[in-house]
């Protein structure tokens, strides 16, 4: 889990890793899909754009779903390293 003042900046960093997959996220719909959809395994939060019980939510919930994979794992090969 990766925090920064919107976010942004620290996403575009982690991203610049090719085993790492971080995906920005303002609620607990777009945390549950940035691990289903996308295998993302770097949450990342806008300290000044995400209140403290929503970034709870969406920490929770990003550490507790699985990737789906099946459609979704030929685009999500293309982007490096698969999850172990």
């Amino acid at each position: 889990v990766l925090i920064c003042g919107t976010g942004i900046g620290i996403s575009i960093a982690i991203n610049r890793h090719a085993d790492m997959r971080g995906a920005l996220v303002h609620d607990a719909f777009g945390a549950r899909l940035a691990r289903q959809h996308n295998d993302a395994n770097v949450l990342v939060l806008g300290g000044r754009t995400t209140g403290p019980e929503i970034a709870k939510d969406c920490a929770n919930i990003f550490l507790s779903t699985p990737f789906e994979g099946g459609r979704h794992a030929r685009r999500v090969a293309k982007l490096g390293t698969p999850s172990a």
